[in-house]
This record gives C-alpha cells, sequence and structure tokens, in this order.
C-alpha cells in the first residue's frame, strides 16, 4: 500500500518552498550565504571571530614566553634604566690587565690554553652562554689580586667555571665535583676544588652579577628590529674569539657586544646602525679584523668545531672563508661636506663691478672662468617679434638686468681677470659671444 503522508508532505513542501526557475539566459544564479557578502570576503562569525583572538594572544604569549627562556625582559618603561644600571655594573667588575702583567710565573701566551680547555668543558656539559663569560670574568677578576702559580692556573680555571654554573645554570646542569676531578684526570683532589671555590669567592667579594657580552647582545638584538640568527651566530663567535686574547681584556663587554654585532653585520652583508657606532667600538673590530685577517689559520680548532655545526649557523666556516678570500672589514666615513673657497675681502669702493664684470672675475681661483655674454639693449615689441622666432626660446634675451655700483666705474685690475681676458682684451672676447650661430639664421 503506497505511502499518502510521505507524498502529502512533499506537496505541502513545495508549494510553502517551490522549485527555483531556470534564468531564460541559460545562466543560473548562485545561492547566495549570508556569511558571503557582495564584496567576496567572507564574514566572520562571532565564534570564529572570538577563536582568531585567543589564537593571536597564545602566539604573543608564547613569543613573550620564548624571549624570557633567553633571560631577555623587555621592559621597555625601564630599558633605560637597566642599561645604566648595567653599565655601572660592568665597570665595577672590571678586571685589570697591569695588574694581570706582574704575575711572576703566569704569562699571557698560556691563557689560550686554558680558554680552550674552559670552552670543551662548557660545550661538553651544554651551559649557557653566559656562564663561560662569567667564568673568564672570575679568572681575570682572581688573577688581578692575587699571586697565581702554574699549577694552580688550571684549578683556579675550573673553580671559576663551577661558581659560573651554579649562577647562571640549571641546577642538573652544573658539573659536580667528581666531574672536574675527572676532566683534570685527577691531577687535584675533590677537596681543593672546594677550598679554591671558597678562597676565590672571597677574593672577588662574592660579586658575581656582572653583565656579560652575552647579556649585552642578546639586549641589543631584541630591539624594534629583530637581528637575524644568521648575524647573532657569527657575533657570539667573534664574541668568544676575544676571550683568548690580552688586546680585549681592556674593553667592556658592552664594547666587545656591539663590535662584534657590528662586524658580523659586514660580514653578513647587512645594514650596519652608525648611529650606535662608537670609537671604542671601531678599536675593537680593526683588533678583530686584523687578528681575523693575518691568524685566522691559528684559531682554536676547539671554538671553530664548537661553531661549525648547523645550530649554529656554521659562523665559523663562514668567517674562516670570508678572511681566506681576502675579506676586511671597511670603515665608511661620511664624506666632507664641499667647502666654500675663501676670497680675497675687497671693498666694494675699491674694486666696483660695472655691467660687464661677473663674479667670476673678482676672485682669486686659479681656474679662469669663461666671460659671461653681456646684457642685450632692450627692444621693442615689433623689433623683438621679427628678431627672434616663437620656436627660438632658449635664444631669447632675459628681462634681468645686473645691479650696477654707480659710485665709482672703473676697470678692476688685472690680477682679478683671466689670462685670455688680459690677452685679448675684453671687446675681442665680446665680438665672439655676441650672437649664437643659430639665431644668426633665424634673423
Amino acid at each position: 500500500m503506497k505511502d499518502t503522508s510521505t507524498t502529502t508532505r512533499h506537496s505541502r513542501h513545495a508549494q510553502v518552498y517551490p522549485k527555483k526557475r531556470p534564468s531564460p539566459h541559460g545562466i543560473s544564479k548562485s545561492h547566495k550565504s549570508p556569511l558571503m557578502p557582495s564584496n567576496g570576503v567572507p564574514r566572520v562569525s562571532p565564534r570564529a571571530a572570538k577563536a582568531a583572538l585567543l589564537q593571536q594572544q597564545r602566539q604573543k604569549a608564547a613569543a613573550a614566553q620564548a624571549v624570557r627562556r633567553e633571560s631577555v625582559y623587555l621592559e621597555e618603561e625601564y630599558r633605560d634604566e637597566i642599561r645604566r644600571y648595567m653599565h655601572d655594573m660592568e665597570r665595577n667588575t672590571m678586571s685589570s690587565t697591569q695588574s694581570m702583567d706582574q704575575q711572576p710565573e703566569i704569562r699571557w701566551h698560556m691563557r689560550p690554553c686554558l680558554v680552550d680547555f674552559l670552552v670543551e668543558i662548557h660545550f661538553t656539559f651544554r651551559l649557557r652562554p653566559e656562564t663561560l663569560y662569567l667564568t673568564l670574568n672570575i679568572i681575570d677578576r682572581y688573577v688581578s689580586r692575587r699571586v697565581v702559580y702554574i699549577k694552580h692556573y688550571q684549578l683556579v680555571g675550573c673553580a671559576a667555571l663551577w661558581i659560573a654554573a651554579k649562577f647562571e645554570d640549571a641546577k642538573d646542569r652544573v658539573p659536580t665535583v667528581q666531574d672536574l676531578a675527572s676532566i683534570c684526570r685527577d691531577a687535584y683532589e675533590e677537596s681543593a676544588f672546594i677550598q679554591m671555590e671558597g678562597h676565590v669567592l672571597s677574593t672577588i667579594q662574592w660579586t658575581l652579577g656582572h653583565p656579560t657580552a652575552e647579556a649585552w647582545l642578546r639586549l641589543m638584538c631584541c630591539g624594534p628590529i629583530a637581528e637575524d640568527m644568521k648575524v647573532q651566530h657569527v657575533a657570539r663567535f667573534l664574541m668568544e674569539i676575544t676571550l683568548f686574547y690580552r688586546d680585549f681584556v681592556k674593553y667592556t663587554p658592552s664594547t666587545i657586544a656591539l663590535a662584534a654585532l657590528t662586524l658580523a653585520r659586514h660580514l653578513c652583508g647587512k645594514p650596519r646602525r652608525y648611529w650606535e657606532e662608537t670609537e671604542e667600538c671601531y678599536e675593537v673590530i680593526d683588533l678583530l679584523d686584523t687578528r681575523l685577517a693575518k691568524n685566522v689559520n691559528d684559531l682554536s680548532e676547539t671554538l671553530v668545531k664548537k661553531y661549525s655545526y648547523a645550530f649554529y649557523s656554521k659562523a665559523a666556516t663562514f668567517v674562516v672563508q670570508y678572511y681566506l678570500e681576502g675579506g676586511r672589514f671597511s670603515r665608511h666615513t661620511a664624506l666632507p661636506l664641499p667647502v666654500t673657497p675663501k676670497r680675497n675681502s675687497v671693498s666694494a669702493f675699491s674694486t666696483p663691478m660695472s655691467t660687464t664684470t661677473s663674479i667670476s672675475d673678482m676672485s682669486d681661483d686659479s681656474m679662469p672662468m669663461t666671460p659671461t655674454t653681456p646684457p642685450t639693449p632692450p627692444t621693442y615689441a615689433s623689433d623683438f617679434s621679427n628678431a627672434y622666432s616663437s620656436d627660438d626660446k632658449e635664444n631669447m634675451p632675459s628681462a634681468f638686468e645686473p645691479v650696477i655700483n654707480k659710485m665709482r666705474v672703473e676697470s678692476p685690475p688685472e690680477q682679478y681677470l683671466p689670462h685670455e681676458y688680459v690677452t685679448y682684451s675684453r671687446p675681442a672676447l665680446h665680438s665672439l659671444n655676441v650672437l649664437s650661430p643659430r639665431t644668426a639664421l633665424v634673423s
């Protein structure tokens, strides 16, 4: 038996919603959705707009957390105060190269060996970059105040690394006393590290707050203009090179960071920021550039291997190849402004200007100037229309008349006139410039 209820329901639906008739032109009109306006841009529902807003907030929060994970806190309101405090702190925690020069046994050629040893330990334990710079600062301050013998030099370095790791790094990454003893191949007892740690801390008066070059670099790279990662890695490689040599010990960490960042921008072909560069910055750049140009093959193998990984954008390979190809840093200075030539201060009464005397006649320049054509006397409108055509606009006489000094009209001295003028006299030159060939043809 046929179900009549279903048929009745379909017929009622067809009456309420009649079937759409096809267009007489053969083009069927598309159904317009309430979410698709006439301009073609889809409308966003309130739920979708709220979801997009929440997604943007999550991205901003993740970016801020990533920046804070790098120990950079961007409080714009206190940025200037933080910078001033960091400058004061770095000046109070600097070492003295003069005092280090007075060590009876330690010499500066031993420093690269110790730094190379510390770089290898630092990279093995995956410590933060600030730890390495703070380690060298603690060593330099201790050596500036205490006499250190060669047999204790490595012990001082390991104790300084241990202190810096406790101050900067996470607890699970700090090497233990057993690790330090095994690294030194049991040259020192475990109690020696603990005793040296207390002696170093008492010598530097427990002052560990030192703004390192890494901290300054992060502060410079996280400004309004984000720095490229390759530039940052090259700058870090250049900053760690400065830890090996005496020439860079006297400079502040902020100067080292700015110089390394400026040189890295130059090497990577990025635009420089001339308004930030200082004279001390250029001094560090010159030292770095000269050392890399002459002794690029003498760099620490441990440091070059560390920065040859893709994690550091192969910064060491890039820098070494740049200097092996003969590249150098060029300090572009601003071109001097043109200087107005000095003229003799001659009074207007002694050398008046006549109607045919120009400014070039009054100057004492060595190169003679071409004499100017004398002004054409004024003509009537009829003569003007006959003498010049409408197309010959460049030869039309100007209505400008020079100012004539009528107080004293006399010829200027020959020392102010060009050589040709003195030789051929003024009328001879004027006869050559009366009319141009085009004017003669028109007339």
